[in-house]
Formats: structure tokens, C-alpha cells, sequence
């Protein structure tokens, strides 16, 4: 009996857990899709398949779903990241993949920092995590640098989205010529080793 009740309450846990993720993928898509961070609480549900009350009973508040998903996309984008160390190549592709999927939508949002609080936020949140993964990535040139913390702002800006959108977007450069261009800058600053 006890192992009946154990899967119920696991098989339960799962379904919750399955609808929360689906409210969450549906206000990131539906953010991209628009470009922009102001979304209706009843697009949201529709887009998941449920509810308003659902989707509030699971987060309680706009405010929270918003905030809970700004969480999930960020751990998600740290997934994205993950780069082997020491390949300078693929850390590049990393980024330039990521751009490519998302650019426009971020540049969006960035040009509103501003005059919206939320899109502050979320600018805010992504320079963060985006020297948080240089500082990763690159964790064995920066040991042996003189001055690290420059180091890292000079990758901050070889690896930068305004980077891929002045190569990409303003010069119309193709994806793998913008990626072979912001690859030689990322050298360009490395310590010869």
C-alpha cells in the first residue's frame, strides 16, 4: 500500500513540476517571439495550455511567475554555456550560437534598460552571468595574468552581444565569418602562451 501512495505522491510531484516548467517555456517563448518582456498573464496560460487560476495557483502572482522564470532561464543559458576549458573555439562558438538564437530578442530588451525596470533586471542579470562565464571559461589563462580583472573586460567585450551585433547585424557579416572574427579577437588578448 505504502509504495502505491509513494508513486501517486512521486507521479503527482512530476505532473506539478512538468506544469510549472510549461508556464515558465511559455512566457520565454512568447517573450522572444515579441521582443519584449511585457506579456499578458492570460497569453501565458493559453500558450501552456492552462489556466490563469492555474497558471496563479502554481506561482501565486504575475510578479512570481516572472521572477521564477527569469530563474529558470538563467540557469537554463548556464547549461547552454558549459564550454570544454581550454578551447578557446568552442567557448566562441558558445557564444556566437547563443547570439545567433537570441541576439535580437536581447538587444530588444536591452534598448529599453532605461525606461522599464523589469528589462533593467534582466540586463542587469546578463552581464552578470556573462562575466561569470568568461571568468569560468577562461579560468586557466587568467591564472597566470598579471592583471585578471582586465583581462577578463577585454573577453567581457570580445565575447560581447554588441560585439556580434556590430560584425553580424551593422557590417552583415555572415554567422561564421562573425564567429571567426570575434575568435580572433578573443586571441588577440589571451596571453601567448
Amino acid at each position: 500500500m505504502k509504495s502505491t501512495r509513494t508513486y501517486t505522491m512521486r507521479a503527482r510531484a512530476e505532473s506539478t513540476e512538468a506544469t510549472r516548467r510549461r508556464i515558465m517555456e511559455s512566457v520565454v517563448a512568447l517573450s522572444e517571439e515579441r521582443l519584449r518582456l511585457e506579456i499578458v498573464l492570460a497569453d501565458v496560460a493559453d500558450r501552456a495550455g492552462v489556466s490563469v487560476q492555474t497558471a496563479l495557483r502554481h506561482f501565486g502572482s504575475k510578479e512570481n511567475l516572472f521572477a521564477a522564470t527569469l530563474e529558470y532561464r538563467r540557469a537554463q543559458v548556464r547549461e547552454e554555456w558549459v564550454t570544454p576549458a581550454g578551447d578557446v573555439a568552442a567557448a566562441v562558438r558558445t557564444i556566437t550560437d547563443f547570439c545567433e538564437r537570441t541576439g535580437d530578442w536581447m538587444l530588444a530588451i536591452m534598448s529599453r534598460e532605461h525606461v522599464d525596470d523589469a528589462s533593467a533586471k534582466v540586463v542587469a542579470g546578463g552581464r552578470k552571468l556573462h562575466r561569470e562565464w568568461v571568468t569560468e571559461t577562461f579560468a586557466a589563462e587568467l591564472a597566470g595574468c598579471a592583471d585578471p580583472d582586465a583581462l577578463v573586460d577585454l573577453l567581457v567585450v570580445a565575447t560581447d552581444l554588441y560585439t556580434w551585433k556590430l560584425l553580424r547585424r551593422d557590417a552583415g557579416r555572415d554567422q561564421a565569418t562573425t564567429a571567426e572574427r570575434m575568435l580572433h579577437l578573443v586571441r588577440a588578448v589571451l596571453p601567448a602562451s
